[in-house]
């Protein structure tokens, strides 16, 4: 929560830092902070590594909160000292930060991606259960993926009962139940067929693999489609934050004609953080018990339903950015003030509201959803890397959408470049915002299609007397696991 919290006011001040105090051009200081974005979602997927291997959540967490703290206090002295910043622009002339200005700041950035990617993959102790690391999850899919090479030619048995299970061995990756046998993906299923020269105590498990640990390999191959959706909702949305900050800087701040107090531009993402937060109280308070009513699931929708809904609310709020975005422009025109960048154009601040209220109640569905599907689909003993490849997700978004920015200021020409270098209100970013809403259709398009075939892993259950059963799901009642089952249905 701290890093939340910390990121977001971190994120939404630093656009101001690059244009107004390194002198930066917009689309190279929106780029740097989607880079470092990008950098700091990737880095969790080494933390989890770390954490499911050898050292442990708990120590994780400790290393990275350090390193983290490093991070800030570096980005704090940069800004401090003046020797590490240029001087301040003058009409005539606007001199950039130097290289080495830039990469005392991009050191720093650095610190702090990497004690991100300790802290978010992990959960904290003593209020959680510890987990003792269970070696690397990556090695283990690359065993299945070796031992169904190696048996390529090996003869299947008719029946799935007869491949090699081991109790004893998945014991420690298996804590809540085992993974079931499917039929998708069926040519892995050869990693877990029994031949002459597997009859050995210890077995090799670069030769066979359990019905277990193929089922884990499965269960992330059927889930990366629909990983892979949230990649692109992530692009699209990657510089809107930079983009609104600016034209914030363009706009009446004031709280009313009578007030000199102005409202600080980067402020205005506090209305996305209390309408995530407070969208998830009345989201868990009052819209599951009313969905539970109507569809007897007792979390209302599932949450690929919920990630649906995500990416359609999200959608919605591009497109009311590019109409506010006109609207900004219009105002500009009438005043004749679209050559002064740095003029107050009238026409309140508050016009930007709506869109972080719709990006926040977007988040409420979309990313929370996210991270649900990942959790709740991702093998057991792989939680920590489920963490990690949601901030996967957004750090793969973040150089798709540094790309796509790149382009369109590479492509739309000098004279009306959509995305210019200084003066906003010569530039076409309602045309961007459009393009960046294209791409979200598409996305959604793609996406249900993928939720629709989704199927959800299944996992044994216990009942009273032992004995292991099929099922779907998790929960427990009187002793015994008794788990939900999924279908198609049950998708968007």
């Amino acid at each position: 929560m701290c890093d939340k919290f910390a990121g977001a006011g971190f994120q939404a001040n630093m656009i101001t830092y690059l244009t107004k105090v390194l002198n930066l051009p917009m689309v190279k200081a929106s780029n740097t902070l989607t880079n470092f974005a990008g950098t700091s979602g990737f880095t969790p997927i080494l933390g989890a590594l770390v954490a499911d291997s050898f050292a442990g959540r708990y120590w994780t967490i400790i290393v990275g909160s350090i390193i983290y703290e490093l991070g800030m206090i570096s980005i704090t002295l940069s800004a401090l000292l003046p020797s590490l910043r240029p001087p301040p622009c003058s009409p005539s002339h606007c001199q950039e930060a130097s290289s080495r200005q830039l990469w005392i700041l991009y050191a720093a950035l650095i610190l702090t991606s990497l004690g991100t990617g300790g802290i978010r993959p992990c959960v904290g102790s003593p209020l959680y259960r510890k987990l003792k690391p269970g070696g690397s999850p990556f090695v283990r899919l690359a065993q299945v993926v070796v031992a169904a090479w190696r048996k390529r030619t090996a003869v299947a048995p008719a029946e799935h009962g007869e491949l090699y299970r081991n109790k004893e061995l998945d014991a420690d990756i298996s804590l809540n139940g085992r993974l079931l046998h499917t039929d998708q993906f069926r040519w892995l299923d050869r990693a877990a067929i029994i031949v002459a020269t597997d009859a050995t105590t210890k077995p090799n498990l670069w030769r066979i693999a359990t019905v277990h640990r193929v089922e884990e390999l499965k269960s992330i191959l059927r889930m990366l489609p629909i990983w892979a959706a949230g990649i692109l909702h992530f692009a699209a949305s990657s510089h809107l934050q930079s983009f609104v900050i600016l034209q914030a800087f363009s706009m009446n701040r004031h709280l009313s004609s009578t007030s000199t107090f102005q409202i600080p531009p980067a402020s205005l993402s506090v209305v996305g953080v209390i309408t995530t937060t407070s969208g998830l109280v009345l989201y868990d308070r009052l819209l599951v018990p009313l969905l539970r009513r109507v569809t007897g699931n007792p979390t209302g929708i599932t949450c690929l339903q919920r990630m649906g809904v995500g990416f359609l609310i999200n959608i919605v709020a591009t497109a009311v950015s590019a109409l506010v975005e006109v609207r900004r422009k219009e105002a500009a025109a009438r005043h004749g003030l679209l050559d002064a960048p740095e003029a107050v154009i009238p026409i309140s601040v508050f016009w930007l509201v709506p869109q972080y209220v719709l990006h926040g109640v977007a988040d409420v569905f979309m990313t929370v959803g996210h991270v649900e599907f990942l959790y709740d689909q991702c093998p057991e003993s792989m939680r920590s890397t489920a963490a990690a490849l949601s901030s996967l997700t957004g750090s793969f978004g973040s150089y798709i959408g540094t790309g796509m920015v790149s382009l369109v200021h590479e492509y739309t020409g000098k004279e009306g470049n959509w995305l210019p270098d200084r003066n906003l209100n010569r530039g076409k970013l309602d045309c961007y915002y459009w393009l960046v809403t294209v791409v979200q259709v598409v996305n959604f398009v793609y996406y249900a299609v993928v939720a629709w075939f989704y199927v959800y892993k299944p996992v044994e259950e216990m009942v009273d007397d032992g004995n292991d059963v099929e099922g779907d799901g998790g929960g427990d009642v009187g002793g015994g696991r008794v788990h939900r089952s999924y279908s198609n249905n049950d998708t968007v």
